[in-house]
């Protein structure tokens, strides 16, 4: 039977009407689905959660937010310290659903941050450090690239500051109003040499990120912090004129980190009173 072309075009208004339909039905049902994922992870029912938040997307990927609860309630099945490979395969798996969005959105700081978090859960420094070296490398934008430097500043201070704070490499002076500590040399020169390696790269670091970004508070703080771990190995090898200019240093870069952080909070209580309604005029 030959249609006319008055039965074609009625054929497809048909056809798209009953498409329509079937996108609003699968648009309802996906909202349904979310409203039963969010009652499952109030519950702490995850993988309930994370089978309805899925089916949600599936049903309905315009649901941008999605990816984001099914990553979340994997998150919160992995029990952070236990190292079984069962717990740890739930671990990556949340990795990797974080890392779907991230491919999807690579400016996406939470699901990278999730990801950085969860590593460092399941204690793979070696994978935090790497992801870091790479957001510090090729992040989306300077404050990114900042941030990632800053904490990879903050491991290299820890590396130095575990060796200059162990009880046999410092003592004690009493005075009659305040405590002295004074720092000694390691017995073990390779101590004392990693402490050094650790505070030279740190530093450089931490002065990477201010360049990026510097009215970054921690980059700040972590400069200074780093500056007092060097006075302490100028002090274990004998070095007091170096002591007190890298002391000087020290002090000038913590007045930035405090002033930097005075207006951080000045900056954020504006916000929060921005928001608050205006009472009426009496």
């Amino acid at each position: 039977m030959k249609l006319s072309r008055t039965s074609i075009a009625a054929l497809l208004v048909a056809l798209v009407a009953a498409s329509g339909g079937c996108t609003l039905v699968n648009r309802v049902r996906a909202k349904n689905a979310l409203n039963e994922g969010a009652r499952a992870y109030k519950d702490g029912r995850f993988p309930d959660a994370e089978e309805k938040f899925r089916t949600a997307y599936e049903l309905d990927p315009t649901q941008k937010n999605a990816p984001l609860f099914v990553a979340r309630a994997i998150q919160q099945q992995y029990k952070p310290g236990v190292q079984t490979p069962e717990n740890l395969a739930i671990g990556e798996k949340a990795v990797g659903a974080y890392q779907d969005i991230l491919n999807r959105d690579p400016s996406n700081e939470d699901a990278y941050k999730a990801i950085v978090f969860l590593y460092g859960q399941m204690k793979n420094d070696e994978k935090v450090s790497q992801l870091l070296a790479e957001r510090a490398k090729s992040g989306p934008n300077p404050k990114s690239k900042a941030e990632a430097l800053t904490i990879l500043a903050s491991k290299q201070w820890n590396c130095s500051y575990e060796i200059t704070e162990q009880k046999e490499n410092k003592a004690t002076e009493n005075k009659p109003d305040k405590i002295l500590i004074h720092y000694k040399k390691p017995a073990n020169q390779a101590d004392f040499d990693k402490a050094n390696q650790c505070t030279t790269e740190g530093l450089k670091l931490a002065e990477e990120a201010i360049s990026l970004d510097q009215n970054n508070a921690n980059a700040w703080s972590y400069k200074a912090n780093l500056l007092r771990e060097k006075g302490k190995l100028a002090e274990m090898a004998g070095d007091n004129a170096a002591k007190e200019d890298l002391g000087k240093q020290y002090e000038a870069a913590l007045e930035t980190q405090k002033r930097l952080s005075a207006e951080e909070t000045k900056r954020k209580e504006a916000e929060e009173a921005a928001k608050s309604p205006t009472p009426p005029a009496s």
